[in-house]
This record gives C-alpha cells, sequence and structure tokens, in this order.
C-alpha cells in the first residue's frame, strides 16, 4: 500500500475521505473572498419537486458549503455523497453552515440518488449545466463560501480528485468527521 499513498494516481478511490485530512488552506488570490458574479448568482438550480431557486440564493444569506459532482451515475461522486451524508447535521448547526450537494441531471432523480446515498442535505440539480459552464468546470468542484462571497473553491481536475471533506469542513469550523467504519459484507 505504501506504493499507492506516494501515487495518487494508483491510490484507493475514497482515500481522500478516509482518516485524517491535512490541514486546509484559504486560497490566497483572485478567489479568496471574491463576490459570485451576478450572471451565475441569478442562475436557476432545481429542487427535488421541479421548482426553479437562483443559484446565488441557496447561499447569498448563510454560510453554505457547495459540493458540484459529475452526475448522478457517477461512481466515486456516488461515493463522495454518500460520505457526505455521515456528516452529523449536529455539526452543521453548530458551525451555522449549510451543506449544498449540485448535480447534472434532471430534478426527478434527486430522490431516488438521495434514497441510494443516504443523503438527506440539500440537493439541487443543473440540468443544462448553465453554471457549470459559467464557472469553468469539467468535472467536479468544492466551494465554501459565506454570504455571496466565495472562500474557497476547488477544482477536480479528474474523477478521482474530489477535495479531501475534512479539509472543507475545517475551512468552515466544522468538527473533523470519522468516514473510516464501513460495514462489511458477512455471508453473500
Amino acid at each position: 500500500m505504501q506504493g499507492a499513498e506516494a501515487d495518487p494516481a494508483i491510490a484507493p478511490v475514497t482515500r481522500q475521505v478516509r482518516g485524517h485530512a491535512a490541514p486546509a488552506t484559504v486560497p490566497s488570490g483572485p478567489e479568496r473572498g471574491q463576490p459570485l458574479a451576478a450572471a451565475v448568482a441569478e442562475l436557476p438550480v432545481l429542487d427535488a419537486s421541479g421548482r426553479q431557486v437562483p443559484f446565488g440564493a441557496l447561499f447569498r444569506e448563510r454560510r453554505a458549503v457547495v459540493v458540484f459532482v459529475r452526475h448522478f451515475l457517477c461512481y466515486i461522486c456516488k461515493e463522495y455523497v454518500e460520505d457526505l451524508a455521515k456528516i452529523p447535521k449536529s455539526f452543521l448547526q453548530e458551525a451555522d453552515v449549510t451543506l449544498i450537494v449540485i448535480g447534472q441531471s434532471s430534478y426527478h432523480h434527486i430522490e431516488p440518488f438521495c434514497k441510494l446515498t443516504g443523503y438527506s442535505h440539500e440537493i439541487y440539480v443543473d440540468p443544462e449545466r448553465e453554471i457549470y459552464k459559467k464557472l469553468g468546470m469539467k468535472r467536479g468542484e468544492e466551494i465554501a463560501s459565506s454570504g455571496n462571497n466565495i472562500h474557497f473553491i476547488h477544482r477536480d481536475k479528474n474523477r478521482l480528485d474530489h477535495k479531501p471533506i475534512n479539509s472543507v469542513l475545517q475551512l468552515v469550523g466544522v468538527p473533523h468527521v470519522d468516514f473510516t467504519s464501513r460495514s462489511s459484507v458477512i455471508h453473500v
């Protein structure tokens, strides 16, 4: 396993969400504390009932972590959202942070995806990929924001490059979450 740890290209898929994450740093430069462009803030996302909500309204009045996933059929994204589902709501409430997932699918897929992953926090879709396009995303992305300002952005370089969840949570003051407890199959 030592070779897998040294070479991120062959590291285990969920390595980024297990164990203790390295301390995250808030980027300096143009992404730090920058307001979300009005053209992006007004683009609609859809909730599970198909109701349109302006993207910027999701976090304009609150602190949030917004996670864009490639799509609901992506196994890596599914695993990542399964781990996001394990974040205790009490941790988020104590830190006054909202967790939001945005996918690129039809709103009809939200409910089945939530059932599949156990995810019960906020979730929306950008079915036309307009926000993805405006933000220049090719894959997924994690964003930490406060009000209308973006304080952290991580753009995935490949499908295995999701930012470690605990690194993102650390940025917004949420306590460390242990993702190592996985149920094991005894008999098939």
